[in-house]
């Protein structure tokens, strides 16, 4: 069980990052870049944990 919430973990993580590397160009300054960037990254950190929790209520439902 642990195996597929480091993989979920490692998967989301992988998303976000991808999502921040994206080839668009726009017209932003970099004030407002950083800050989607760390909007971005919390938002993802929060699914991530409610993944894990999930997960882990789950395993202990199932014992």
């Amino acid at each position: 069980m642990k195996r597929i919430l480091y993989i979920m973990s490692i998967f989301l993580m992988t998303a976000s990052l991808s999502t921040l590397t994206s080839c668009r160009e726009e017209n932003k300054d970099v004030g407002d870049k950083i800050e989607d960037a760390i909007d971005d990254t919390g938002d993802a950190i929060e699914e991530g944990a409610e993944d894990v929790e999930d997960g882990i209520e789950d395993a202990v439902d199932d014992n």
